[in-house]
């Protein structure tokens, strides 16, 4: 499983420090929506080969009112959502009625805490935890985060008591069929879709609780063909929903687009593409998952609307030319049969597997075609390319001065391949690695060689120089 990690305290705590340095970023928002990250920001953060999710929230004092209430709220939701909580104080500080108000808050819930103390650069660490054991948490730990100090280690800890999810073999992923995730925003009709997914042409369906908290499973069959639908709406009846924003859970998002193999983009026609929409598209990206967007509510608008809507398409996803569009409406079932189809051609170039030699023709053809450019007078050279991993599909271009190569270069072959392997619906990720120099010691050696031959030499002459001074002295 992939875990949660809440960070809540007091303002100016360093909560945000520490998130930015678990997510590695400045600011690492993955989805903007309505009331819910207005205090909390979500983000996926990696260590070597795991990765988590952490929620930055708002501080919270105990004293709110107004909206500020509401804000705390959403701090207490995060805490929710979390398998873990890092309780964030000041050791400058010291222990504040604030942090004991958290702390109870947090002690009415069966959650995993951390107290974090924080600001601990220039302190003795025994010293400043002390009057923080009063808070009655076990696990204590300190922090620098403006300084780094502590978080690897503390990362490091957190991961061990998550086990590494369970590898399965193609056989089984098989018969699972495609995973399909449901991604939007709010009120896009993500139930909707759901619905009339299972629904059309249905021949088995049974609902399954996913292996994580936050997503629903549901295995289904259509045409006899098996498929896995990562609902992300919630597909519950309402009384089991406590608050009506755990519906819209971004957590839910996230693990699903993890999760997929295909993810279908659910977006508003009537309200256009948004900043929402964005953000979730560029996670969606980054995941490397196979990608369909699906416009609905497209019944029903006049033909000037619907052109204006396709321009606004073109213009701010130009960058996604390898993603099909669907204008459906998934209230009437207008197009939703026709999703399945760019469904399947992502997933099928999603887990492509291509041959070294036929990848290295390609790369070669590619090369006759338009030579890598000059750099700094030498010409880059790629050798041969082969395949590391799919979904998404990993070409491996090994070369000499791979770093070197252009952006620009780097998008002529992903388009050259893409279209000599007949690949739709899904990034492709290029890695350019340069071969290590056989000589690269033996070159070093001769360096140092030759600069202590050249230090004897320049002292030799110095000394030669003296005697020359002294003996126009004498004479």
């Amino acid at each position: 499983m992939i875990p949660v990690i809440a960070l809540v305290g007091r303002p100016n705590v360093g909560k945000s420090t520490l998130f930015n340095r678990l997510t590695r970023s400045k600011d690492a928002i993955v989805a903007d929506l309505p009331g819910l990250t207005r205090d909390r920001k979500y983000g996926e953060g990696r260590y070597e080969d795991r990765k988590f999710i952490a929620i930055d929230t708002g501080g919270i004092t105990g004293e709110e009112e107004g909206i500020d209430a509401a804000m705390a709220q959403q701090s207490e939701l995060a805490m929710d959502e979390a398998d873990i909580v890092f309780l964030v104080v000041d050791a400058q500080a010291g222990l504040t009625a604030s942090d004991d108000f958290i702390a109870r808050k947090l002690r009415t819930r069966n959650k995993s805490v951390f107290l974090i103390v924080n600001k601990v650069d220039g302190m003795d660490s025994d010293v400043a935890a002390v009057e923080f054991y009063r808070l009655g948490f076990e696990n204590i730990r300190m922090t620098a985060a403006a300084h780094n100090r502590g978080v690897k280690a503390l990362i490091e800890e957190i991961l061990e008591l998550f086990p590494l999810p369970e590898s399965s073999d193609e056989g089984e992923d098989e018969d699972k069929g495609i995973r399909i995730g449901i991604i939007g925003r709010p009120n896009v009709g993500k139930s909707t879709l759901v619905n009339r997914m299972l629904g059309e042409e249905r021949v088995v369906v049974f609902d399954q609780p996913g292996t994580t908290r936050d997503s629903v499973y549901i295995p289904y069959e259509r045409n006899g063909k098996p498929y896995t639908l990562i609902d992300t709406a919630g597909v519950r009846r309402r009384k089991n929903i406590k608050e009506a924003v755990e519906k819209f859970s971004i957590i839910k998002t996230l693990k699903a687009i993890e999760d997929s193999n295909v993810l279908v983009m659910l977006i508003d026609a009537r309200e256009g593409l948004v900043d929402q929409d964005m953000h979730l598209i560029g996670f969606a990206i980054e995941a490397g998952r196979a990608l369909v967007l699906a416009v609905n509510k497209w019944d029903g608008m006049t033909p000037d609307q619907r052109d204006d809507v396709r321009r606004e398409l073109d213009r701010r996803l130009n960058f996604l030319d390898w993603a099909r569009i669907h204008f459906i409406s998934a209230k009437h079932g207008t197009g939703v049969g026709d999703l399945y189809r760019s469904v399947e051609d992502g997933y099928r170039s999603a887990m492509a597997k291509w041959p070294t030699n036929k990848l290295t023709r390609l790369l070669e053809d590619a090369i006759t075609l338009h030579q890598p450019p000059m750099v700094k007078g030498h010409r880059i050279k790629l050798r041969y390319a082969h395949q590391g991993g799919s979904n998404p599909p990993r070409i491996i271009v090994h070369g000499n001065r791979t770093d070197d190569v252009p952006g620009s270069y780097k998008r002529y072959l992903e388009n050259t391949f893409r279209k000599a392997l007949n690949v739709v619906g899904t990034p492709i990720l290029f890695e350019f690695r340069a071969g290590e120099n056989p000589y690269a010691d033996k070159v070093n050696t001769l360096t140092v060689r030759q600069k202590a031959k050249k230090a004897r030499m320049m002292k030799h002459v110095s000394k030669i120089k003296r005697k020359e001074k002294r003996a126009k002295k004498k004479a």
